[in-house]
């Protein structure tokens, strides 16, 4: 059955384009590489289990949440949220939710295109790398054999080095994700979701599954689920975890908003709403079992036992996806391919990601000027891609460039000022005006007859959006603002 209609009579094919399109959204660098990291760092089981509940009573609740505005309003984010509130006989002014969060979501565009040429380079790298192994005879050997280690370490700063080279790779990733947008919502975005999710699953299973036979997969078992106890009441866990589970959902950002004004009516967003969320969680729990394996199989005895014992920390981040593993890779068998493999599968995480970013804000200026959606595209994008440029020196010889010397901002280059705007303050935010809105505004004639609930599931679903939602993302949005308040700096 068709889709809904949304700006430009669009809509899903079907529901599992749907699901496939919301996952893509939602699974991205954070969950290949800073879940695992957070994991670690936080207590493993501890963390993990206090994750897997904050997805369950805050992540889905917001999720559906968002999702059945879209549906109803079938508009852009901004447009639905206003037609909710205003047959709500509530002020139109709580579009202003969507409006912070569409901002936001269009902001992380701008520097995650950036890291993501950074993917593309490094495809590159070990592209060339598998071409000469394999006319050496030598693919089944480690990766990047003619380079030392401190060599393979500096490939990050010498990109990040090179302005030209790196706006280059940052132009090339904004066009793919225009390309796409640019067609539109069934021969587009559709397009990417259906062919590529699945190719990333079954490169992230034989990659784990690789890593498990070759790695050190019990360390990484140990590092990732050694469960303690009193980590649960470690309130730097909790929070790391309750952020974790908020933005790894692409909540706050008004993607899932945008998604689902395409989502058909006869689609059980409750459903779908569990089904993204479980394969989002998947995702970000394999991701740490397919990468430390691989780790923790290139470092030295002393190193991997100071790491389990605690007393050394894992890099996480960019500087485990972009130095520790293409070094790890220099040890592994056939770790040119498996190297190539890895950074493709990165990158179609990457790419789903930002096409959901700039759909965003294209769904609503479509609706608001009433122009086509080439042109829409194409000068977002572009936009996107200037503020990117900038952004970009942030790593090379502008880095020490701080325009706004103030609050968390202090001390923050421009890349690292779009960052903390968006995850402290524009994403929580909105999270929190959606749950208010949805939870104490909206009529609940309109919100029912959408959710897919009823009965006690129903109950649970509205008492977590009024109450227990609102406590736990305001709690975000204030230690955000202030690490104070948790006696750190």
């Amino acid at each position: 059955m068709a889709g809904a209609l949304a700006p430009g009579g669009e809509g899903w094919s079907s529901r599992t384009a749907f699901v496939l399109a919301a996952i893509g959204s939602a699974v991205g660098l954070g969950n290949l590489v800073r879940f695992p990291a957070e994991a670690g760092a936080n207590g493993g089981g501890a963390f993990v289990i206090f994750y897997i509940f904050c997805v369950l009573l805050i992540g889905l609740p917001i999720l559906l949440s968002e999702t059945l505005i879209g549906r109803h309003g079938q508009g852009s984010a901004i447009e639905s949220m206003k037609k909710v509130a205003i047959e709500s006989r509530a002020s139109s002014w709580w579009s202003l939710a969507a409006g912070v969060g569409m901002v936001g979501a269009f902001l992380i565009l701008t520097y995650y295109s950036v890291l993501a040429g950074w993917i593309v380079h490094f495809i590159g790298i070990f592209a060339g790398d598998v071409a000469h192994a394999f006319a050496s005879g030598g693919l089944a050997q480690g990766a990047l054999q003619d380079l030392s280690v401190d060599q393979v370490q500096g490939l990050l700063p010498a990109l990040q080095a090179n302005s030209s080279e790196m706006l280059a790779m940052h132009a090339i990733f904004m066009a793919l994700t225009i390309f796409f947008v640019g067609r539109g919502v069934s021969s587009g975005i559709e397009k990417v979701a259906v062919w590529l999710m699945p190719i990333f699953f079954i490169l992230l299973i034989a990659i784990t599954i690789y890593g498990a036979f070759t790695g050190s997969f019990g360390a990484a078992l140990a590092f990732l689920f050694d469960f303690e106890p009193a980590r649960l009441l470690d309130p730097s866990v909790q929070l790391s975890a309750l952020g974790q589970a908020l933005f790894s959902l692409s909540l706050g950002s008004a993607l899932m908003i945008t998604y689902g004004a395409y989502a058909a009516r006869d689609i059980n967003l409750a459903k779908t709403s569990v089904q993204i969320a479980t394969a989002d969680t998947s995702v970000a729990i394999i991701a740490g079992l397919a990468i430390f394996p691989i780790t923790f199989a290139a470092l030295a005895p002393a190193s991997l036992t100071a790491i389990l014992d605690g007393q050394e920390q894992v890099q996480g981040g960019l500087g485990l996806l972009f130095v520790n593993l293409p070094v790890a890779f220099q040890t592994m068998p056939a770790g040119s391919l498996i190297g190539l493999l890895f950074f493709i599968m990165v990158f179609f995480a990457a790419l789903t990601s930002s096409v959901a970013l700039l759909e965003a804000s294209v769904s609503w200026a479509i609706g608001r000027f009433k122009q086509p959606r080439w042109l829409v595209t194409i000068l977002l994008g572009g936009l996107a891609f200037l503020i990117g440029a900038w952004a970009s020196f942030s790593f090379n010889s502008q880095a020490d460039f701080q325009p706004f010397d103030f609050m968390i901002f202090s001390g923050q280059p421009v890349f690292g000022i779009i960052d903390e705007l968006t995850a402290k303050i524009l994403l929580p935010t909105s999270a929190l005006l959606v749950a208010i809105f949805v939870g104490w505004i909206a009529d609940r004639r309109l919100i029912d007859s959408e959710n897919g609930l009823d009965g006690k599931l129903h109950r649970i679903w509205l008492f977590l959006v009024r109450w227990l939602c609102p406590l736990v993302i305001s709690a975000i949005l204030l230690t955000g603002l202030f690490p104070g308040l948790l006696g750190q700096g």
